[in-house]
Parts: structure tokens; C-alpha cells; sequence
């Protein structure tokens, strides 16, 4: 087949890599969040003084911007022929 007779679709808001940076950025702000409002002296204690919500947080909210920006920078491409589409059309 020829490459005229191709259309490019991209998976978009429905690639795998959104969801989990999604995912990741929720949870990485909730962790931030109870980072800097929950840290007692007594997790200081036991952590040694290192806030390890907080720096899972960011942690977290990092990955998740990996996660986006690789999405957005290759996006996962779907090429379908148009006989395809006709042929899937057909089979409902």
C-alpha cells in the first residue's frame, strides 16, 4: 500500500502514559500537601528529620511531568488505511 492512501491518528488524551501522569501528579500533591502541613516532631523523630512525604510529593510530581512531556513529545501513532475504516465500518 501506498503512504498517500494512509491517515495518521495519534491515541491522545487516551495514551496509557496520561492516565499514569495523572495519577502520579494527584498523588504526588496530596503527599506535598500533607509534607508541609502534617510534618510533626514526632515523624522528624522517626524519620530521622527528613520530611519524606513531602519529598515523595515531589518526587512523585516529577515522574508525573516525565510522564506528560514524553506523551506530548511522542505521541503514540495510529495509522489507519482507509480500507480499514471501511472494513471496520462493514462488520457492525
Amino acid at each position: 500500500m501506498s503512504k498517500s492512501n494512509e491517515l495518521t491518528k495519534t491515541a491522545g488524551a487516551f495514551d496509557v502514559r496520561n492516565f499514569i501522569g495523572a495519577l502520579l501528579a494527584i498523588f504526588g500533591v496530596i503527599l506535598t500537601i500533607a509534607g508541609i502541613i502534617g510534618f510533626t516532631p514526632d515523624e522528624a523523630e522517626r524519620t530521622g528529620g527528613v520530611d519524606a512525604n513531602l519529598w515523595t510529593g515531589i518526587g512523585l510530581i516529577i515522574a508525573a511531568a516525565v510522564f506528560l512531556i514524553w506523551a506530548k513529545l511522542r505521541p503514540i501513532r495510529i495509522v489507519e488505511t482507509p480500507d480499514d475504516a471501511a472494513g471496520a465500518a462493514s462488520t457492525d
